[in-house]
């Protein structure tokens, strides 16, 4: 039976719990790594957050895998993750996979601009 992205991200969004950027904040303060799984040039036009690892959402798999040739040693199952994305339903999707992948800690803080609405620090590129 097929499966909509309404589903998909309803299953997400069940799975990985949702912070707010105040909680994240205290997070990163402990090490908690924070995942920005945007494209390039939306990273370009808006910045990140200070010391966010970009992995794009197409390539997470790959550098998740430890077992993959283009695994990213930054990422480890044992670590706490915090994505984000520009809106949240990436940043959710990314979330369950890593969960399915064996990850965790993984949390949604949702998209870039509730961070930076919200008074979070920005990096910009």
């Amino acid at each position: 039976m097929a499966i909509s992205v309404k589903q998909m991200l309803e299953a997400a969004n069940a799975a990985v719990p949702k912070i707010s950027p105040a909680e994240a904040k205290e997070m990163i303060a402990k090490g908690a790594l924070v995942l920005d799984v945007r494209d390039a040039p939306e990273i370009e036009k808006s910045g990140k957050i200070p010391g966010a690892l970009n992995i794009s959402r197409g390539m997470l798999e790959f550098r998740a895998d430890p077992d993959s040739q283009y695994h990213d040693k930054t990422l480890a199952r044992d670590k706490t993750v915090i994505l984000y994305c520009a809106s949240g339903g990436r940043s959710a999707l990314a979330g369950k996979l890593l969960q399915d992948m064996g990850y965790s800690h993984v949390y949604n803080v949702g998209g870039f601009k509730d961070w930076a609405d919200a008074g979070g620090a920005v990096e910009k590129a």
